[in-house]
């Protein structure tokens, strides 16, 4: 079963964007591992602390995979706040149609 993360996590605004460069090593090897089918952790365009974060995944065995080497974030910022959840896909289809 296909899984989604998604959701928002808040950080210090000033520290935003070292949040978020912190993790793009992490971002580019994920999209580069088997099961991975997107993701990404990008400052969200109005809130000046929130980061949005959006995973897919094949499956639970290739997030748990995946997470077992998952390079560290570079650098350290404290998380103040989070609303992130899974999803388990049971269905998918065109939203338009």
């Amino acid at each position: 079963m296909a899984l989604i993360i998604a959701g928002k996590v808040y950080v210090d605004p000033s520290e935003r964007d070292r949040f978020v460069a912190g993790h793009q090593d992490l971002v580019e090897q994920a999209r580069r591992y088997p099961g991975c089918l997107d993701l990404s952790i990008s400052p969200d365009p109005t809130e000046p602390g929130r980061v949005n974060i959006f995973e897919h995944w094949e499956s639970q065995e290739a997030l748990d995979a995946w997470r077992a080497i998952a390079p560290a974030p570079s650098g350290s910022v404290a998380i103040a706040d989070d609303h992130v959840r899974k999803h388990e896909i049971s269905r998918s289809g065109h939203p338009f149609g």
